[in-house]
């Protein structure tokens, strides 16, 4: 499997086919996280842009290769196995993503409720931030998952249902995603921080099924 991550990381990499993606996260940010905004808002801003970017990335990782080198890495390792590790290197990727910018939203934001009058502890924003991101990263890669193929074969069809799933998935009530945004907006307004554990415990499992389930998809349409 380490083996499989590394040759789909690099494929990633050398392709540069993670460009859009990440320049549509950093327009994304440069909209809506302005210097000395209220951390928490700003956190959840950069968390909910960060659900469709993950989508993107999955599904750039799982239709990067050419078809013949599919075929023999499908031959060699498996084809759920190397479905799964392209699922993988683009939730690293992901997750690698919302590191970065939870450090630099902290360091660019004002650590002050939405009134400007309350504070808020730095890293304890951090913290819920961070895993609000992961959350959005985490739902993002159940979203890229199941409309890339082998799961929906057409581009045509693959890319709305894309845009269309990530949208409910933010807005949608319960959704793991909504609730770790929701979460930290509430915050800000109150100058209060919960950190959003169950709403991460939620996506995990939804996506690890999602995962599951598209690997077991890619397994049956293999030749």
């Amino acid at each position: 499997m380490t083996a499989l991550l590394r040759y789909q990381a690099d494929l990633l990499v050398r392709s540069q086919r993670w460009l859009p993606p990440f320049l549509l996260y950093a327009v994304f940010l440069a909209v809506g996280v302005q210097g000395g905004q209220p951390l928490l808002d700003s956190l959840g801003y950069a968390a909910a842009a960060l659900l469709p970017v993950s989508a993107w990335l999955v599904r750039v990782c799982v239709t990067q290769e050419p078809p013949a080198a599919r075929t023999v890495v499908a031959a060699a390792a498996g084809p759920a196995r190397a479905h799964l590790a392209c699922v993988l290197v683009g939730l690293i990727a992901a997750t690698a993503l919302a590191a970065a910018t939870t450090a630099v939203v902290v360091l660019v934001s004002d650590p002050a409720g939405a009134d400007r009058q309350r504070r808020v502890p730095v890293l304890e924003a951090s913290a819920a931030g961070l895993l609000a991101a992961l959350t959005c990263a985490l739902l993002g890669t159940a979203v890229g998952a199941l409309t890339a193929p082998p799961v929906v074969r057409s581009p045509g069809r693959a890319i709305p249902t894309l845009l269309l799933a990530a949208l409910l998935a933010l807005v949608t009530a319960g959704s793991p995603a909504q609730a770790a945004v929701s979460g930290l907006v509430t915050g800000s307004r109150s100058a209060t921080i919960s950190p959003p554990l169950l709403p991460l415990a939620a996506a995990a499992v939804l996506t690890a099924a999602a995962t599951a389930a598209a690997c077991a998809i890619t397994s049956r349409r293999s030749p």
